[in-house]
């Protein structure tokens, strides 16, 4: 199907991300992988060469370039390069951190925070989850009391990605015991604060290169200076940054999917098996022929929701909608995949079998299917009737 999507412009800049990649990442992928942790290298170079963080303003060191198709193009690269860990990491920089920095900073945040991510200098995490609290933003028990003209930060968050490597984290807390839409602040917790603790560096079942860690703040003395977005705004300002997150997710979904998939079709027409390639055989190319369908389908629903995006007019409902979806099809494309590779593709050697473990987690982060399902529902029954 042709994809009337990119310009020229843009596939001149997926010519930059392919080098950058072949220079910077793919020598040292399988042993970030192994030793669990990517090189700080990696994201200054990353930077330097406009890879991300293409929206900050130039007068901070960034382009300011805010076509979300950019980011496209480094979703479907880094995916073709087979590089999982470091497209989370990008994904956490682009989709989630920078874009609470550029929307909810003051000007004087912007000149100590952005310049330093501008360069890949400052790596940063998003700390919303605890132990006993997930897709219930209601159930955050970290809290943040007034003292003078600081707040003293104390809690625990668990399953924070880039949770040891992140020079700022900002940190969802408590701020009014009494409850309700006003109770939650966002604040900057940055390195070394005393206090401030990094717990384990968590053992996941996927994308092992991706640091993630528990969070411990034993009475962190946080400045006013480093609250984000304003004293009670927290949970409005947490809601209204999740099209993005989602649409990333989504944007990342389909790359990973589109990619396997093209592996699997190479496998599939040069692997041969009683004297002729498996791709041959019917029940072969009807799996083909499904997953090359059902990917061309909800690429146009991806597209779609970029350009609703970049026009400013991406619902929350709608971003569900692409999340819930392109990650369970992520998980059923992977799997097929892996079962038409045959016992290699059981094999941690082969992109399928290490996509296989690094997809799983698509359906929890960011919402799980259900939590997505759900805020299409509630969005459907009050719609009228008739």
């Amino acid at each position: 199907m042709d994809r009337d999507f990119y310009t020229e412009d843009h596939e001149l800049y997926r010519q930059t991300v392919r080098e950058f990649l072949i220079r910077e990442v793919i020598p040292h992928r399988e042993r970030w992988d192994e030793e669990r942790w990517i090189d700080r290298t990696a994201f200054t170079a990353a930077a330097k060469a406009g890879i991300y963080a293409l929206q900050i303003p130039e007068q901070y060191g960034g382009a300011g370039e805010l076509d979300y198709r950019y980011r496209m193009v480094v979703c479907e690269e880094v995916s073709r390069a087979h590089a999982l860990s470091f497209a989370l990491t990008l994904a956490l920089q682009d989709d989630l951190v920078l874009h609470y920095l550029l929307d909810l900073t003051t000007e004087e945040q912007q000149q100590r925070w952005l310049p330093g991510f501008a360069t890949g200098e400052i790596i940063g995490a998003l700390a919303m989850t605890e132990p006993g609290a997930g897709s219930d933003l209601q159930g955050i028990r970290t809290e943040a009391r007034q003292d003078g003209e600081d707040w003293i930060l104390h809690g625990q968050k668990t399953f924070i990605s880039s949770g040891i490597m992140a020079d700022v984290v900002i940190v969802a807390a408590r701020t009014d015991p009494a409850g309700g839409t006003g109770a939650f602040t966002l604040f900057v917790v940055e390195r070394d604060m005393p206090g401030f603790e990094r717990g384990r560096k968590l053992a996941k079942i996927g994308l092992p290169g991706q640091d993630t860690a528990e969070l411990f703040f034993d009475n962190v003395r946080v400045p006013s200076a480093n609250v984000l977005g304003g004293v009670g705004r927290g949970l409005q300002n947490l809601m209204s940054h999740l099209p993005r997150e989602r649409l990333g997710i989504s944007a990342g979904a389909i790359a990973l999917s589109r990619a396997i998939f093209e592996v699997t079709r190479e496998y599939c027409f040069t692997r041969t098996a009683f004297g002729k390639p498996i791709g041959d055989n019917q029940h072969v190319r009807f799996e083909l022929a499904e997953m090359a369908t059902e990917l061309d389908i909800v690429e146009a629903y991806v597209d779609k929701s970029v350009r609703a995006y970049n026009a400013g007019t991406l619902t929350p409902v709608d971003a569900a909608k692409g999340k819930w979806y392109t990650s369970e099809l992520q998980k059923r494309v992977v799997d097929r995949c892996l079962q038409l590779h045959g016992g290699y593709g059981y094999m941690s050697e082969y992109p399928v079998g290490r996509a296989y473990t690094d997809t799983r987690v698509q359906t929890i982060y960011a919402g799980t299917t259900e939590i997505m399902k759900e805020i299409i529902g509630r969005d459907l029954s009050r719609k009228p009737l008739g």
